[in-house]
């Protein structure tokens, strides 16, 4: 039998290459049968086996093949031992050599092979492998190539399978003691770089045990003795596991060292296991991280090792410490970590903290993150310990440091950083004067600068989206309810600031922004700052909330015609959400779908910040506008209509009303269509008005141009008549005859007498145009006539014309009426 086994583990031969397609079955199934085999009771076939599959991957082919055939690929045994489901077979053969320790290393070992392909995993978990290997990893030993084996398979399962179920094979009880006690006896006894790598690979395997709340961990005693193993090194603990129990300062040591502050924040997601953490001194383990290294030298964790473990401790003290506020207080974990936090800002060397080379971001980051925890508990005791230390004014400070460091290079660290700071003053400042005016002017010049923020770094997903958000939130917690806060945010132009942002139209930001503006009308000054805000294209606060109502109740499939007017009389606000919710008889103290609605949407607030200023006379706005701004002005009045419109539906689901009551609820009911008939004749009225004063515009457009084209007609006729008398000289004639005539009859009929009468014709005039006090009269060019001007000042001269040009006469004595005229010529 074995050396058919023998035989079983060389290269199969092929004579045609089509052979391994069509042998695949009786391939499969054969190599199916060593698996079988091993219930044969011998201790030498079962060994033979195990060696004739791990040949499967590590045998040599022969050098010759027989003549006329061709040796299969190398790969071809182990897809026919996946096929056949080898691997399975071989994990319930485990049952039939437990006793039997080398038949069972050797089993181990061609399960190692298997493992490393994830057909084989899968079909290994099927035969519950994970739970078969971890119950066994205890059992006596001397090589030590059981525990490492196992180990070997259950990493593989974990990388190849499905890990939660893994998990769960390794949660029973039976499992998680083996488990326990073979990492004891490790750590207890590790005195090689491979025992030690080992150990850390078990403490793994049982963090992913400990992350399932099912697991037995408490119940096995694995969580007290974890949580002891961790935190031996900083406190002195009165057990006999640690007694002369001393750590060395290797890597596998420091990676245990992070491996155990890792098991302490997952054991931290279980609620049973915060009593042990309490009573095994847990918080003052890990505060005592927070400091700086003090003595960095050659018998201790080196300056970067140090600061890795600080890292640690001080992340999973973020999720320890609000699970053990007690704790936390009576170690002044306050008072630490804001003495650390003033050490942060100054300059030193940060080896493997991300965003924190050449500074102390890292250790800033992480202590926040325990602060942010702790004080969004809002525990009163907490929260005021910090603040009697002068928190407030620190964290302003930290603050503007890591402000002024996004000036020289932005990234997510400092964002984040600055980000916590502003939650944390929001969370302490919220409900308390005295705080807020802590808070004051500093607290508002630096959220000023953030409001600021370039719109388009929204979008660079550094994380500037959430530091706005932060700093929106601190607006609202810090500066609205004390009046100096206010007023000094009025005066920086805080809320043009504000409008500016909520002109982005952002959906995350809008809600936010008009909370503030709301809350922020409760200072009578205020509405002026919201009335004298003007946009891009000079766009008023009034039409730009009437804008976000509008893009709302689109969003939210409210019915409007092509005009905005209102569609359905009864429900003139109602979502399409809303209508195809079914009516459901509620409590009374529980709120309906229409009172839930307002809540969930921003026309609330337009509401109420309309209201603040206005509905008359407000700047800016079109006929589009107003058509809006009638819904808008009875929006409470149409949501008491959806309330009555529920309630009616509600009782008449229950019950059926007497008739007094069924009339009264048809009499309200009619009330909100009567309110949203008046508002849609107010609708109609409003763009009929328009449209009027859009055809009246119009027509003053249509008669300007057509007076403009009736003068260019007249213009041109003139022109034309002009060039007809000058081209013409009988027209001009005609013309000089028609001027005449039109003198004469303008001509009073009654002669008196004594009456001088003057003659209107110049003689010798040859212009049909009148008169005037200035002529203007274009010369002749002189290259034509054969000379310059003789002289043109014809006020004082009297000029003759003498072979084509002017010559000079004797000065002749003028009347002083005259004088005064001027005749110029070109």
């Amino acid at each position: 039998m074995c050396e058919l086994l023998i035989l079983c583990g060389l290269p199969f031969q092929k004579k045609k290459l089509s052979d391994e397609v069509n042998y695949s079955r009786t391939v499969s199934k054969s190599i199916a049968q060593l698996g079988y085999l091993m219930r044969v009771p011998s201790s030498q076939v079962r060994i033979q086996i195990c060696k004739c599959i791990v040949s499967f991957y590590n045998v040599e082919p022969p050098k010759k093949p027989l003549s006329g055939y061709q040796l299969t690929s190398a790969n071809y045994k182990i897809q026919m031992a996946e096929l056949g489901g080898l691997a399975e077979t071989l994990v319930l053969s485990l049952a039939l050599v437990e006793n039997q320790l080398p038949e069972k290393l050797w089993v181990l070992k061609a399960l190692q092979y298997l493992s490393s392909s994830g057909v084989n995993c899968k079909l290994m978990l099927k035969a519950q492998a994970a739970s078969r290997l971890c119950v066994h990893l205890n059992d006596a030993d001397p090589s030590g190539q059981l525990v490492f084996r196992s180990s070997e398979i259950l990493w593989k399962l974990l990388e190849n399978t499905s890990k939660e179920e893994v998990v769960n094979q390794l949660s029973s009880l039976e499992c998680v003691h083996a488990l326990k006690e073979v990492f004891v006896h490790l750590f207890m006894n590790s005195f090689r770089n491979y025992d030690r790598q080992l150990r850390n690979d078990l403490l793994v395997i049982a963090t992913l045990v400990a992350e399932n709340l099912a697991a037995p961990m408490i119940e096995s005693g694995f969580t007290k003795q974890l949580i002891v193993l961790a935190t031996f090194s900083e406190v002195k603990i009165p057990n006999p596991l640690v007694k002369g129990l001393k750590l060395t300062y290797s890597y596998e040591d420091f990676e245990l060292k992070k491996l155990l502050f890792n098991v302490i924040g997952v054991l931290s997601k279980d609620p049973c296991a915060v009593q042990l953490l309490s009573e095994n001194d847990v918080m003052p383990a890990l505060l005592y991280y927070v400091k700086p290294n003090q003595k960095p030298g050659f018998h201790d964790w080196s300056a970067a090792q140090y600061e890795e473990l600080q890292l640690h401790a001080i992340a999973i003290l973020a999720s320890v410490a609000p699970l053990l506020l007690d704790k936390y207080l009576s170690c002044q974990a306050n008072t630490l970590l804001l003495v650390f936090l003033e050490w942060c800002i100054g300059q030193g060397n940060s080896f493997h903290g991300t965003g924190g080379r050449g500074s102390k971001l890292a250790q800033m980051r992480y202590s926040l993150r325990v602060l942010r925890s702790v004080v969004s508990l809002c525990d009163d005791a907490v929260n005021l310990n910090l603040c009697d230390q002068g928190a407030i004014s620190q964290l302003l400070d930290i603050l503007k440091y890591a402000a002024n460091k996004s000036k020289e290079k932005e990234d997510a660290i400092l964002l984040e950083i600055q980000a916590d700071i502003l939650f944390i003053l929001s969370t302490l400042c919220e409900n308390d004067l005295h705080r807020k005016e802590l808070f004051g002017y500093e607290g508002v010049d630096i959220l000023i600068l953030f409001m600021q923020m370039d719109p388009n770094k929204l979008f660079s997903g550094l994380g500037h989206s959430r530091l706005l958000l932060s700093a929106l939130d601190c607006l609202w917690s810090c500066v609205i309810g004390c009046y100096i806060a206010e007023d000094s945010f009025l005066e920086k132009q805080g809320i043009f600031l504000l409008l500016d942002l909520l002109a982005l139209k952002q959906k995350n930001l809008c809600n936010i922004i008009l909370g503030i503006l709301v809350e922020f009308c409760d200072n009578p000054k205020t509405t002026s700052h919201i009335s004298t805000w003007r946009g891009e294209k000079d766009q008023t606060a009034a039409n730009l909330l009437i804008q976000l109502w509008r893009q709302e109740e689109l969003e939210l499939g409210v019915r409007r015609d092509q005009y905005g007017r209102i569609v359905d009389m009864k429900r003139p606000i109602v979502s399409s959400l809303q209508k195809e919710q079914e009516v459901i008889p509620m409590p009374a103290n529980c709120p309906s779908f229409a009172i839930i609605e307002i809540s969930e949407n921003i026309r609330a607030k337009l509401y109420l910040l309309l209201c603040k200023l206005g509905f008359e006379n407000l700047p800016g706005l079109s006929a589009k506008d107003f058509v809006t701004l009638a819904i808008i002005r009875r929006y409470l009045d149409f949501k008491i209509g959806e309330v009555w419109i529920e309630l009616c539906a509600e009782i008449k689901e229950e019950f059926r009303p007497v008739t007094s009551d069924e009339e009264a609820l048809k009499v309200i009911s009619e009330v909100t269509e009567d309110v949203g008939g008046m508002v849609v004749a107010l609708q109609t009225e409003m763009l009929e008005s328009q449209q009027y004063q859009e055809l009246r515009e119009e027509e003053k457009a249509y008669t300007k141009i057509h007076t403009i084209h009736k003068q260019r007609e007249m213009v041109n006729k003139s022109w034309e008549n002009f060039l007809t008398r000058t081209s013409n000289y009988e027209a001009l004639k005609k013309a000089k005859r028609l001027q005449e005539k039109s003198i004469e009859a303008s001509r009073s009929k009654s002669k008196s007498q004594n009456v001088a009468v003057h003659s209107t014709d110049i003689k010798g005039l040859g212009t049909t145009i009148g008169s005037g006090h200035l002529v203007t009269v274009e010369s002749t060019p002189s290259q034509l006539v054969g000379g310059p001007l003789a002289d043109t000042d014809l006020a004082v001269r009297k000029l003759s014309v003498h072979g084509g040009a002017l010559k000079k006469i004797k000065r002749v004595k003028m009347l002083d009426s005259f004088k005064k005229n001027s005749i110029s010529v070109k």
